[in-house]
């Protein structure tokens, strides 16, 4: 064992590795175009990356033991913190999301992404599979407390993304596809209580979806100008740097929730099937280290978080394209921000000490 490479002593899985770092570099790239040339706005953006990456190592070193048993406490620190929000969190666009702990401000829904996979992994780890209707019961409760109050910040996209992270747990868990239809029915016909609870920006945003010509300066101008650049950028697109609805400010949100549509504009058709592939790539992998794992604790864990990375992916490129609504997903990896990056660069760390301390998991 004394041999082994830097990247077997880091706990890094190079595949991976290269993919992350790839998505990266075409980020900064589109970011550089989409933000006006802005070096500064670089500079920043690649400090985040930096941070995010560091993060990821550090956390690769933990081993899946430990972070099953951090799963129970990171959830009830993040419940905690959630309705501390709700309670006196800062306000900012409209929503109270953030925590101010005075150095930092931070959203502790960031945390439920990785806090709600990781008990119910736990929760299922040490018990026959598939799970019996109580412990899917009780894993339901789990997965909708955290959901119901990110939902009432309101951040319908984060919660969303939390409770489709906590219900890929328990379709890999094995969870019978009656249920899951029986789900499915259940929560149609539930349609309309979710539409008298939804805010009005959120049902403006579906009436939005169903018909943007309606109102097409004011709330179906984003989806339009976005279809407008897509459209415009043919088979193999307009060129770095040379799209028109960017760069002359016809394209609103260009550098976080719609860059993808700035990629579509400069590198056409061509240019997304590689953006595509890349993603791709990752999730693949992802769900080889997943399946790979010699314990339920990371299988399932494993699977949920790469699960998530797909819902990031698919609804951006959704609602951008105008078959989803506009729920202020950033596209991972690529869009302006530090908070979902970091969020997603540890779920990969985690996933990096899945696969890199399988061996200890057998001894």
């Amino acid at each position: 064992m004394e041999d082994r490479s830097l990247s077997q002593r880091l706990h890094l899985d190079i595949p991976l590795l290269f993919g992350l770092v790839l998505m990266c570099g075409i980020g900064l790239m589109v970011l550089y175009s989409a933000g006006g040339q802005d070096v500064n706005l670089i500079y920043r953006q690649a400090t985040r990356m930096g941070l995010a990456i560091l993060l990821m190592v550090m956390v690769a070193q933990i081993s899946p033991a430990r972070l099953a048993r951090m799963s129970l406490w990171l959830y009830l620190l993040g419940i905690g913190l959630l309705a501390l929000v709700l309670l006196g969190g800062e306000v900012g666009k409209g929503a109270q999301r953030w925590l101010n702990l005075g150095i930092i401000s931070f959203q502790p829904s960031e945390l439920m992404k990785l806090a709600v996979p990781m008990v119910l992994a736990w929760f299922f780890a040490d018990r026959r599979l598939p799970p019996s209707l109580g412990r899917i019961f009780y894993a339901t409760i789990i997965i909708v407390i955290p959901a119901l109050l990110i939902a009432k910040q309101p951040d319908l996209g984060t919660a969303l993304l939390v409770a489709m992270a906590g219900l890929s747990i328990l379709f890999v868990a094995g969870v019978s596809w009656k249920l899951i239809i029986g789900f499915s029915v259940t929560a149609a016909l539930s349609t309309p209580v979710f539409w008298y609870v939804m805010h009005d920006y959120q049902k403006q945003r579906v009436l939005t979806l169903l018909d943007p010509e309606k109102d097409p300066l004011g709330s179906g101008y984003h989806i339009i100008q976005s279809k407008i650049a897509i459209g415009s950028g043919g088979l193999y697109g307009k060129g770095w740097l040379n799209g028109t609805q960017s760069h002359l400010e016809f394209l609103p949100e260009r550098s976080t929730d719609f860059i993808f549509a700035v990629f579509c504009e400069e590198f056409g058709l061509m240019g997304v099937l590689l953006l595509i592939s890349i993603y791709m790539f990752i999730i693949v992998r992802g769900l080889y280290i997943s399946l790979n794992t010699q314990n339920t604790f990371g299988r399932l864990l494993g699977a949920g978080l790469t699960f998530t990375f797909f819902v990031y992916v698919f609804v951006n490129m959704g609602m951008v394209i105008g078959q989803l609504p506009v729920v202020g997903i950033p596209l991972p990896l690529i869009s302006h921000g530090g908070t979902s990056m970091v969020t997603l660069m540890i779920a990969f760390g985690i996933l990096m000490a899945i696969h890199t301390h399988r061996r200890l998991l057998s001894d």
